[in-house]
Order: C-alpha cells, then sequence, then structure tokens
C-alpha cells in the first residue's frame, strides 16, 4: 500500500487512483516524518516537496534520504525557481533520489517504471562551478559507450524465455550495434534460422567468445554451463513469476532466491503489476531488476526491451519515448 504527503498540491495528488494506506496533509518537520516511517512498510510514497519545512535547504533532503528507501519515494517538486533549478536537482540525484517530476502523469510513470541512475544521468552536474547551460548540454549529448560486452541470459524457473528473449534482443540490437548469440549446449536457435544465433558444446565456448570478441555485445544462452556463467561479464537471471512456475521452483530449492541475492534478476514473460512487483520483492527476499512483459517477436520495435537494453548500458537503442518521457516527467522544456 502507498502513502501520500500533501501539502499546497494537494489538487494534483487528489487525481491519483492508486490505493492508499495513510494521507498527511500540511507542512511537516523532517525529523517527524523519518520518525513515523522510518518503521513503517510502504510501497511508494508520493511525497509533496512543500510539506517538508525548509524543503529549499538541500539539507532536508539529505535527512530524508539518510533514513528512507529513496528508491520507494516519488518526490512531487514545485515551481520554485529553487527546487527546479539544474543545481537543485543534481544535488537530488548525488544523494541518490532518483524519482522527481512536477505532474500526476509524471508521478503515474514512475510509480511503475522507478528511475535509476542511467535515466537522470544526463541532468546531473558533475561539475557545479561550471556555467549552468554548458554542464547540462554536455551530460544530454554524451552517451557512454558499450564496448566487447558479454551478457549471460540464464533461466531460474524452467522454460522461462532464456532463448527467444535473446533472439529478439539481437533483432533490437543489430540495428545500432555488432551483435552475436552463442547457445550453449542446445540447438534451439536453429528453429530462428538467423546466422548471426550459433549454437555449441560447452567445451567451445571459451574459443567462440575469444572469437567474437571484437563484436559490440556476445550474448550467451547459459543453459546449465557453469564455464559460460563464469565467462560472462554479467548476467541476466530470468523467473517466469506464475504459480505454478514458482511453486516448481521452490520445491526444487527453496533457497533459490538467496542465491541470486544482488544478482540482476529479471522477470520475464510477467503480468505483474508494479505493486505486484514490489509485493513480490518483500515476500522473495530480493530486487527485481526488470520487469518484463510477454512481447511480441513480430514486432519491429519493442519499447519495453528497449528500455531494458538502455538499462544495460546500450544507449543507442533510445527512440522516442525517451524524449516523451521527459515530457511526461514535466522537468524541461520551461
Amino acid at each position: 500500500m502507498n502513502v501520500i504527503i500533501a501539502n499546497k498540491q494537494k489538487s494534483i495528488l487528489q487525481g491519483l487512483e492508486i490505493d492508499v494506506i495513510k494521507t498527511l496533509e500540511g507542512e511537516f518537520d523532517v525529523d517527524d516524518l523519518i520518525a513515523q516511517f522510518q518503521n513503517f512498510f510502504f510501497q511508494r510514497m508520493i511525497l509533496d516537496i512543500t510539506a517538508l519545512k525548509n524543503y529549499k535547504d538541500i539539507r532536508t533532503l539529505q535527512k530524508l534520504s539518510i533514513t528512507l528507501d529513496m528508491d520507494k519515494v516519488i518526490l512531487l517538486l514545485d515551481d520554485s525557481e529553487e527546487s527546479g533549478s539544474n543545481e537543485y536537482l543534481s544535488k537530488l540525484i548525488s544523494m541518490g533520489i532518483y524519482n522527481f517530476t512536477k505532474n500526476i502523469e509524471g508521478i503515474m510513470y514512475l510509480y511503475n517504471n522507478p528511475n535509476t541512475y542511467r535515466d537522470v544521468a544526463h541532468i546531473h552536474q558533475l561539475d557545479a562551478s561550471k556555467p549552468q547551460d554548458v554542464v547540462v548540454e554536455k551530460y544530454v549529448e554524451v552517451e557512454p559507450t558499450v564496448t566487447n560486452k558479454v551478457i549471460g541470459i540464464k533461466n531460474v524457473t524452467k522454460q522461462s524465455g532464456a532463448t527467444t528473449l535473446i533472439y529478439m534482443m539481437v533483432k533490437q540490437l543489430e540495428k545500432n550495434y555488432t551483435v552475436i548469440a552463442l547457445e550453449v549446449n542446445k540447438s534451439d536457435f536453429r528453429y530462428f534460422n538467423d546466422k548471426k544465433l550459433i549454437s555449441i558444446p560447452n567445451t567451445d565456448i571459451g574459443n567462440a567468445i575469444a572469437k567474437y570478441r571484437d563484436y559490440n555485445v556476445i550474448l550467451i544462452d547459459i543453459n546449465d554451463s557453469k564455464e559460460a556463467e563464469s565467462l560472462c561479464d554479467e548476467v541476466l537471471y530470468l523467473v517466469e513469476p506464475s504459480i505454478i512456475k514458482l511453486n516448481k521452483l521452490m520445491l526444487i530449492n527453496s533457497n533459490t532466491f538467496k542465491e541470486l541475492k544482488n544478482k540482476k534478476i529479471i522477470l520475464n514473460q510477467s503480468l505483474l503489476n508494479a505493486k505486484d512487483v514490489l509485493d513480490f520483492e518483500y515476500e522473495s527476499g530480493s530486487k527485481i531488476y526488470y520487469n518484463m512483459p510477454p512481447l511480441d517477436e513480430r514486432e519491429k520495435s519493442i519499447h519495453a526491451l528497449n528500455l531494458l537494453l538502455v538499462r544495460l548500458g546500450f544507449t543507442r537503442q533510445k527512440t522516442d519515448e525517451q524524449e516523451k518521457k521527459n515530457s511526461i516527467l514535466g522537468l524541461f522544456g520551461k
């Protein structure tokens, strides 16, 4: 359930269609809010910044960030010059506060798609001593470049869609990167009839990675190969969150999610909404890296898949949706 703390922007927050367990109205000292919520379980807190006394002093937000899990807090900014400046936003980002907006559309977007640092890095001023317009321009134009990255994909629940997901990732990535995919100890790739998808035995995995090392990205369908898993720069662990798949998984290994702690878990072919994902994290004691809905492999460009690829560092996958998101969040174009 969610918490709403409102003040001057109460009228905006009244339009939210979310489940609410607790609502506060008025202006509060940050220490009072911390005392109320540091041991209070909530899924999301929607915080009207004007409900914080002295919110224009960035140290007020710093106090909040030290105590509360700011990944669960969506900050509704006002139109004041201070809170809307890039310097103020940069300080929020430096404290790990990534979810901020100025309108109800932005709140609902962040409610379902919480930001990571990558989503706000372009407005983060690393050198605040430089003129504001120069710094902002620099971080809008410069993109991190991904080179020679080996990414493994592994089914945690049986038949969670690793092979098909890799095929679709190849189709998306090849528009902007050189990419090859390797399948270890199986031959399911043959059904896709694509020369970029290669099936190899486990004994050849090291040589194959070396052979294609000049590619921007090598995707590996790990299957049960421990050697292939160890050779990856990072691994995505796929969990299909259906009841039957999860129950089977727990019967086989009840410690699965403990073993996956601090690893990148993808809920694949998932019909869970944002609230369901939060419940899943709470019940499994895990952190979900990405919630991937069922995909249509016949689509030429898949927004949900592009978002995952951008999060993994493949920023050339940006589409018009990124510009749309900036507009939704209400932070630009003033």
